[in-house]
């Protein structure tokens, strides 16, 4: 568990609801007992309790009397839209999604390089490497203001980042998103086991605050040989 100010309970609750978005924990199935919770975050019965007793009240989670604690619920509520997850997408047909913690650390930025116009002279780099049924799927850059350079390496292998930067109070009010087609720098197309000048599906993602000011930049590059990119559209 991290060591940061942040409740216990709110810790075991997110890596239990990242786990049950990213299929580990099915719909229909039961969660590990609340001994076994214990043991394996190495904490009391009351840490657990509340946060199995969130989970329940949030939809994602059922209690029943000598039947364990049941997930009914596979999928997040978006502030912005209704639109899914990608990942919760994979999920629902079935696949695995398994996030790989690449590395976190604070970059300074040259003067008048785009990441010193995005974010000044410093800002956080997270790389994250996601696999599809254990191959390599999607890889991830992001550049993150300092606002929230407290996140740690351990926490991107076990939470949502969007979910890390809620409880850090940074909420996020407007996305934008740009798309395009090209072969990925060298060292993400060796993470993506793909060969050199592959062409990958190419994503740019801006997200910003209530106050309009730019809490992320990120790229993601999609090896969309083994699966499509979707979106899924609730009206």
């Amino acid at each position: 568990m991290s060591q940061k100010q942040r409740p216990l309970y709110l810790q075991i609750m997110n890596i239990l609801k990242d786990r049950i978005l990213h299929g580990v924990y099915k719909v229909g199935s039961n969660i590990p007992s609340e001994p076994q919770l214990e043991q394996e975050f190495n904490v009391s019965k009351i840490t657990v309790r509340n946060a199995i007793k969130e989970m329940v009240q949030e939809g994602y989670l059922e209690k029943g009397s000598g039947r364990g604690t049941k997930v009914i619920r596979n999928t997040s509520v978006s502030k912005l839209s209704r639109w899914k997850r990608f990942t919760e997408v994979l999920v629902e047909e079935g696949h695995r999604i398994r996030k790989q913690p690449l590395l976190a650390e604070v970059v300074s930025n040259e003067e008048g390089a785009e990441l010193y116009q995005l974010f000044g002279e410093s800002c956080l780099r997270i790389e994250r490497l996601y696999h599809l049924n254990d191959v390599p799927y999607i890889h991830y850059t992001h550049y993150i203001t300092m606002r929230v350079a407290t996140i740690e390496l351990s926490d991107l292998g076990t939470q949502s980042f969007y979910d890390l930067l809620e409880e850090q109070e940074v909420n996020l009010e407007k996305y934008r998103d740009e798309f395009a087609v090209g072969p990925a720098p060298s060292h993400v197309g060796k993470a993506l086991q793909v060969k050199e000048g592959t062409p990958l599906l190419h994503r740019l993602r801006f997200s910003y605050d209530e106050n309009g000011e730019l809490i992320e930049y990120s790229y993601g590059y999609y090896n969309t040989g083994m699966h499509r990119y979707v979106v899924n559209y609730d009206v």
